[in-house]
């Protein structure tokens, strides 16, 4: 899950169409938390009629939406189809637990796995010799932080950069995930997507590519990450969520202003040819400073080059421009470590990363200093007297 950010720096302004109650069953925007508490009926009503699910790709058997409609509240009997589906969906997700959740993912992975047929099997299997520039194994193969710093640009603190995948590479990628994608569309498969904001891409993990990836993260990044991530468990990443997000015309156009459910984050622009599409950074905070105000030294806008790869901690703050032309598509890889999760339930500040708990601190500091001086001059002036 992706956290937006609520911030007065590069706010954009957002429309939303709330619509006015009409006495149609209309739920507007402003009552959609009051309908989404309601309580179920408990009986039947037998008179009403309810909508047919059976087009639709649901969670469950469109079946069981039909018969459970006869149980919603009576305002919402006359909602659009629409809005009494979400209601049930609500209803349903209270009574999931984490164990069926994650069941019920496996057994959708799976389902990919043994139905789609792989274009490029080559790509399932960690290569490094024919995915990565030479540069790049050759630092990691020494595995020293001279070595990692040879090929790595810092072009703003806490953002990294370097030449990382081959051409071919991205290409068979590319063409691996347009192939999945058609089996998709032609399997009429509804399929989760990479997370909360991006309405277009695919999980990679999801068809096949999760132990590739795991081995990107565990032979690869994470020999960078301990050099430049250590406080937020950059030696600990233990696991991962890989995918693909695609912009551009009939896919996404931008991607606002959040911070990723990571401690490391790897974006590497896989192509094509495109304009527009900057990344752009403002600071690393923690949930408690997560919509503060960005200082001038942590502006920095970035933009894409294919192969080339950015590593920044899943805190700091980005987000992405219109991609104006063209069509990108980029492949990130969310790094986690659970120890790290674990450690930060039991902090309150985070001065060594967050850039407000660092502002904090200094302040403290100088209010110490400044209270230290003040009691000295009066010691002083005193023993004078």
């Amino acid at each position: 899950m992706m956290m937006s950010v609520d911030s007065s720096v590069d706010r954009r302004d957002e429309s939303q169409s709330t619509g006015n109650g009409n006495g149609n069953g209309v739920v507007t925007a402003t009552n959609r938390t009051t309908y989404l508490s309601q309580r179920l009926r408990l009986n039947r009503n037998e008179a009403h009629q309810p909508e047919n699910y059976d087009d639709l790709e649901l969670e469950f058997n469109p079946a069981l939406y039909g018969k459970m409609e006869q149980y919603l509240p009576p305002n919402l009997l006359t909602a659009t189809r629409f809005h009494k589906l979400e209601y049930m969906k609500v209803v349903l997700d209270r009574y999931l637990t984490d164990h069926d959740r994650i069941q019920k993912h496996k057994e959708y992975r799976q389902y990919i796995i043994s139905s789609y047929q792989p274009l490029h099997k080559e790509i399932y299997v960690m290569h490094p010799a024919t995915f990565f520039v030479p540069s790049f194994i050759k630092a990691i193969t020494e595995n020293t932080e001279e070595s990692l710093r040879s090929i790595i640009s810092e072009p703003s603190p806490g953002v990294y950069t370097f030449e990382m995948l081959q051409p071919h590479f991205c290409e068979l990628l590319l063409s691996e995930v347009e192939s999945f994608e058609k089996w998709v569309q032609e399997a009429k498969f509804k399929i989760m997507r990479p997370n909360t904001m991006n309405k277009y891409g695919a999980v990679l993990d999801d068809f096949g590519l999760e132990t590739m990836l795991d081995n990107l993260m565990n032979d690869f990044i994470r020999p960078i990450s301990r050099v430049f991530f250590p406080e937020v468990g950059g030696t600990s990443l233990d696991s991962h969520h890989g995918f693909v997000v695609e912009y551009g015309k009939d896919r996404d156009y931008e991607l606002g202003f959040h911070v990723d459910d990571s401690e490391v984050t790897l974006n590497v622009c896989l192509g094509k040819q495109f304009s527009g599409g900057e990344l752009f950074f403002r600071g690393v905070r923690c949930d408690k400073h997560v919509n503060t105000d960005t200082q001038a030294e942590e502006v920095f806008d970035y933009s894409h080059v294919p192969g080339n790869g950015v590593l920044h901690r899943g805190r700091h703050r980005h987000g992405a421009r219109p991609t104006t032309s063209g069509h990108r598509t980029n492949l990130l890889l969310w790094c986690r470590s659970s120890i790290f999760r674990e450690s930060r339930k039991y902090q309150k500040d985070f001065p060594s990363w967050c850039g407000e708990c660092l502002l904090e601190k200094k302040e403290r500091q100088r209010q110490f200093v400044e209270a230290t001086k003040k009691e000295l001059l009066k010691r002083e002036g005193e023993a004078m007297a």
